[in-house]
């Protein structure tokens, strides 16, 4: 008897965390190229993490990232971020501010959802400004 096995492209090879490591590189990226100074990645305390901290002019800005391969089938990147992460996302903001004494800046909350292809190439990234 003969097996058939379904080939499967390299991306089925990633794991979730390399997923999220290369749309994390690629809004980044994203931001760097687009004036923005990453102040943190991946800061983490008792509340939570943030994915990215950055800051433009005199603004901070938390921002989620959220990474997806193949099709939207289950959804768009930023259709993930539920209620219970925004909750989370701001609280964790809030000990970060104290923590930091950065308390003199306006903030604001991003999603950057990045598209990636079968080969773990980033297809598109969507910035959502002032998503929550």
């Amino acid at each position: 008897m003969v097996e058939h096995r379904s080939e499967q492209g390299p991306a089925s090879k990633l794991t979730r965390q390399q997923k999220g490591r290369l749309g994390e590189e690629a809004a980044c990226d994203w931001l760097w190229e687009h004036d923005y100074r990453i102040l943190k990645r991946n800061w983490r305390c008792r509340r939570g993490e943030i994915d990215i901290v950055a800051s433009r002019e005199d603004m901070i800005i938390f921002i989620e990232v959220r990474s997806r391969s193949g099709t939207a089938q289950y959804g768009t990147p930023q259709e993930s971020v539920d209620i219970r992460k925004m909750q989370q996302v701001r609280a964790t903001a809030s000990v970060y501010l104290q923590m930091t004494g950065e308390t003199n800046h306006q903030i604001r909350f991003d999603v950057i959802a990045v598209m990636l292809d079968k080969a773990g190439e980033t297809v598109s990234i969507d910035h959502i400004m002032n998503a929550f």
